[in-house]
């Protein structure tokens, strides 16, 4: 018999784990944020402050909303504590095979007897993991997009040994924190959304690391090439966040011997992640926040004719020196 899953337990304090943990618990949900590190899960809580003032002003959210979202919130670093009252646990943790394999065996032994299991893993398939979980026909993927309040879709996909009663428990989800389920039909590498995702960041990201343009470039291409998105390919890599696409990257570059992604992942390893710009939820990316460049008027404008030696100077850097 289908019931609501309503004590849901959120693996990894990450950008997105953070974001379907407040989403879930705004939407009527009891929630556990579990990630091993202390850290991670203090960035969580500035994470959901921010997100309270987001959801006030976008979708109108009271105080006494916001409070109650609130209440329904934990946050520990005990698996064990984490998942044991738990009718859904989803998975959020880095994509890293190895990372999420040690998790599931881990957690295996301590999860109740019918609590599901769900992975939003980006790239990766549930068939990679189904052992691992010890309950493989309590198991599927539910992949959700950043900013999840207003990219309110969640991408159900099966793998060979998935039980029907445990999609139609998961899908029954989706719908009540308010998501648009979108059925994958077979195991498929990126789903839909990162399907054509990761290739367009993928192409982004090797745009700069060969030098063939610049971020705020890049952007403008993609804004007026597609008038009212809110934000280009380097902007949604901020949101994103910076060690979740060096890790995507890092691995395909590996598992294809892609020598441009390895180089692509090198490179924000060195410029990002071991520098400690993560994106949006550090403030600092590709951008600076609250305030991003692409966000600010005039981003788009056609430029004055003061612009021009600067402009030249990106395409023949000779030309500036020659002009002074």
């Amino acid at each position: 018999m289908t019931h609501s899953l309503n004590n849901v337990t959120v693996l990894g304090a990450g950008v997105l784990g953070g974001q379907i943990a407040w989403h879930s618990a705004f939407k009527g949900k009891q929630v556990v944020v579990f990630d091993l590190f202390e850290e991670a899960l203090e960035r969580c809580k500035m994470a959901h402050r921010q997100y309270a003032a987001i959801y006030q002003a976008d979708l109108g959210a009271s105080v006494d909303m916001i409070s109650e979202t609130q209440s329904r919130l934990t946050y520990t670093s005990k698996l064990g504590e984490a998942v044991s009252a738990a009718d859904l646990v989803i998975e959020a943790v880095p994509e890293i095979p190895e990372t999420k394999t040690a998790v599931y065996e881990q957690m295996a032994p301590l999860l109740p007897a019918h609590t599901l299991v769900a992975t939003n893993s980006s790239t990766l398939l549930p068939a990679q993991f189904a052992t691992a979980t010890g309950r493989p026909e309590k198991y599927c993927a539910l992949h959700f997009a950043n900013m999840i309040w207003s990219m309110n879709l969640a991408e159900v996909m099966a793998h060979a040994s998935t039980a029907e009663a445990t999609l139609r428990e998961v899908v029954r989800f989706a719908i009540e924190i308010g998501m648009v389920p979108i059925p994958i039909q077979k195991e498929q590498n990126g789903y839909v959304l990162n399907t054509w995702l990761v290739p367009l960041l993928s192409a982004t990201q090797s745009l700069i690391t060969n030098g063939v343009s610049t971020p705020e470039y890049i952007d403008r291409t993609y804004l007026i090439a597609n008038r009212g998105c809110a934000s280009g390919p380097c902007g949604l890599m901020d949101i994103i966040g910076m060690k979740t696409c060096y890790d995507v990257m890092n691995y395909w570059g590996n598992e294809k011997q892609d020598a441009q992604l390895l180089s692509n992942a090198a490179y924000i390893k060195k410029h990002f992640v071991d520098k400690g710009k993560l994106g949006l939820q550090t403030g600092e990316g590709y951008y600076s926040y609250p305030n991003p460049a692409y966000q600010q008027p005039g981003f788009l404008d056609v430029p004055g004719l003061d612009a021009v030696d600067e402009l030249v100077a990106l395409v023949c850097p000779k030309a500036l020196a020659a002009a002074s």
